[in-house]
Order: structure tokens, then sequence, then C-alpha cells
């Protein structure tokens, strides 16, 4: 039997949150190493285990995995969720791209001061209800099928149920004008793997707080 996947990241969501939730999609089992202080990182990075010095890192098949998308590719490949040629595979690295790009909105706003905090969420709400969302009800209604892409379970499907909820954290009817995205949700979170990781309890974390902010401050020597 193989050895659980290690992931080595901070105490909460970040970068390292897509990466757990495609390893709980595929129904991969992991442990995870979080770091504290800045020596943690710095050990590292002394050790050679940051190709750019920087995390998330995983470590499974005797691999040191580093950058985002290369992690995901790389489970999505190992676990049949990238597609089944490359036209398949280039049409789901396409909605991931915009799942992404929400993402990584989500991910500067708790590090915004806080006097620019409404202004920041009511932009990102404003982008996905405009601009993202609609283009992935489009390609639901387009081929009707249940999935994103190739009517199978995909990369793109995790990305998507991902940002999704995110987003609903923040405003709870964000997908009243998306019949298909509501139909897309309640489908893809009763997908048993799925469902398991939205328990309580699961390796699932919460949204990040202040202390989670003051500490990635910390361990990066932000100011």
């Amino acid at each position: 039997m193989s050895e659980k996947p290690k992931l080595t990241y901070f105490d909460g969501r970040g970068r390292m949150e897509s990466i757990r939730w495609l390893l709980a999609a595929a129904g991969i089992e992991f442990k995870e190493t979080y770091l504290r202080t800045r020596d943690d990182l710095l050990k590292l990075i002394k050790d050679g285990c940051l190709l750019f010095d920087q995390v998330p890192l995983v470590e499974m098949d005797g691999l040191k995995l580093v950058q985002t998308k290369a992690i995901l590719n790389y489970i999505a490949g190992k676990y049949n969720l990238h597609g089944k040629d490359l036209k398949e595979r280039a049409q789901i690295d396409m909605c991931v791209e915009g799942t992404m790009d929400m993402m990584g909105m989500f991910l500067m706003y708790p590090f915004c001061p806080p006097d620019q905090k409404e202004t920041q969420l009511a932009s990102i709400l404003e982008k996905a209800t405009t601009r993202y969302l609609p283009v992935y009800e489009k390609v639901l209604k387009q081929h009707g099928q249940e999935f994103l892409v190739g009517n199978k379970f995909s990369l793109a499907d995790v990305q998507l149920i991902e940002v999704i909820l995110m987003l609903e954290e923040k405003k709870t009817d964000v997908l009243a004008q998306f019949p298909l995205l509501q139909a897309f949700k309640a489908r893809i979170c009763n997908i048993p793997t799925i469902k398991k990781f939205l328990q309580p309890g699961s390796p699932r974390k919460p949204p990040p707080d202040d202390a989670y902010v003051a500490t990635v401050k910390k361990i990066l020597n932000i100011c």
C-alpha cells in the first residue's frame, strides 16, 4: 500500500485548499504538516524541498511537488480527472482557469485593509455574477450534460463547486439567476466523496480569519 500524500502549508485554505478538494474528490486520504513559524519555512527552503522557495508542497509518489497548477494537474491526471484526451483536457483547463481567477480574488481578500474589504467583496461578487458564473451556466446549457466536460466528473467540476460554495459563504443567493448551476451544485454535492468532504470533521478548512492572516504574514515576513 502506497504512503499517503503529505501536504505542507499554513493551517488554512489559501492555495492548498483546491488540492485538498481534489484529493478528497478522488477518494484519496492525505496527511498534513502545518507551517507554524518562519523557521519552519526556512528549513524547507534550506533542505531543498521547495523549487521556488514557496508553498504549497505536496509529497507523493517520490516527488516533491510545488506550484498549485502543476500539483492539481498531476493529481487530476493520476486519478483520471483530467479528461479522456487532449481536447477534453484543454476544455477542462479553460474552465479551471476561470475558477482560479475567482479563487485568486478570494485569496487576497482577507489580506486587504479593513476599510477596503466592503468594496473588495462587492467587486468580487460583481465579477463572479456578471463575468464568470454566466459562462459556466452557458456551458451546461449548451451541452445539456451533468458535468462541465465530457459528461464525466473532472477537475473542472471540483474547482467549480469549491468556488460556488466560497461565493455562497459571502452571498447565500449568489446562484439565484443561475438555475443550471443550482442543479449542478446539488448533483456534485451528492457525489459520495464530495459529500464526505463537506461533513464536519473533514480536512476542509474554514474561511480565513484574522489569526490565519497574522500567521501567514509572520511566516512570510510581510509587514
